[in-house]
């Protein structure tokens, strides 16, 4: 069994850092790649937390749980690592084990012979993929994506976000706002609908002020949102305000204004979405849509225990709010 020790020795940090940051120490100032390496290797060490000398619990339930994402790609964007945490934290506290699949690697297609109870899936799935998962059990909670009436989920209110974030841009006299996001795609190369962009579309439409030269898309990276913010900025009469689909794009994009000598908020301003810890560390620190990506898992695992010992027929759908954090990177259009 994987100790605290090992994670310190793999990660090459001190044993108290490793301990500050498993046990959520707030007050801990540790740079967010140093956190995320700990998480994950945690993760790849099957690390389990010592539980106190009390009476044992006996497991009563196997929960299946399904990442979109690999681990490489939650590195990158960490969006649905924070999920995953939410529902492996709150799993080992209800004392459900876990038995993990990664969707990518195709293990759960093979794992019919397996005993589940339920099952979470996290990220976006098509339909065929739902059909598979209901091979293992007929308890199934969808995180992040509703493609069918019919499963239970837990998703976040993106379109309330997105017209917050637009009407706190208009206030602050902003006309010509532009949108760098990401496209995302289930099996079959089928392209999820994304309800920022939808949003964005419908609601400057209504205003006169939609420009659809000012739409980039990409991937929920950093990588990618330096390079389209780089593309953005070759246009002559551009945004005086960007939308990033990620906080990881913003980070990327805020480099590339960075390098052009473009100032933030000064000349552009710059809201992000998710809130991941290194926002309010940037310089300018990031304006953006705290989304709760903890209690989406949280709230998974509640609900799929609710579907578990309740009676009821027709699938729930739970719609989390966000919040809108103003920060230093979006400010008043100056004239």
């Amino acid at each position: 069994m994987a100790t605290l020790k090992d994670i310190a020795t793999k990660a090459n940090v001190s044993l108290a850092t490793v301990s500050r940051v498993l046990n959520k120490d707030e007050s801990l100032s540790v740079a967010h790649e140093t956190k995320q390496r700990i998480l994950l290797i945690a993760d790849e060490l099957n690390y389990q937390p010592g539980k106190r000398k009390v009476v044992k619990k006996k497991t009563t339930l196997r929960m299946g749980l399904v990442y979109w994402y690999s681990k490489e790609q939650e590195m990158e964007d960490p969006y649905y690592l924070s999920v995953r945490l939410g529902v492996e934290r709150t799993s080992s506290e209800r004392g459900i084990e876990i038995v993990k699949y990664y969707k990518n690697d195709l293990q759960f297609r093979s794992a019919g012979e397996e005993k589940l109870d339920g099952m979470i899936a996290i990220g976006k799935f098509s339909l065929s993929d739902i059909d598979l998962f209901k091979k293992l059990t007929d308890k199934l909670v969808l995180v992040d994506f509703t493609p069918t009436s019919n499963v239970d989920s837990i998703v976040v209110d993106f379109r309330s976000a997105m017209i917050d974030v637009l009407r706190h841009l208009i206030d602050l006299g902003h006309e010509r706002i532009g949108y760098i996001g990401g496209h995302e795609y289930v099996q079959d190369n089928e392209m999820v609908k994304d309800e920022r962009e939808t949003t964005f579309f419908e609601y400057l439409s209504l205003y006169h002020t939609f420009y659809p030269e000012y739409i980039w898309t990409g991937k929920f990276t950093a990588a990618d949102g330096y390079t389209l913010m780089k593309e953005a900025l070759k246009q002559g009469n551009g945004p005086s305000a960007f939308i990033m689909g990620s906080d990881s794009m913003a980070i990327g994009a805020m480099r590339a204004l960075h390098e052009k000598g473009v100032r933030v908020p000064e000349q552009v301003s710059v809201v992000g979405f998710n809130d991941i810890e290194m926002s309010r560390y940037l310089q300018p620190s990031l304006t953006t849509i705290q989304v709760h990506t903890e209690y989406m898992g949280e709230a998974a695992v509640d609900l799929l225990l609710e579907q578990l010992s309740s009676k009821r027929k027709i699938a729930k759908k739970v719609v989390l709010p966000t919040t809108l954090l103003v920060r230093e990177s979006s400010g008043p259009l100056k004239k």
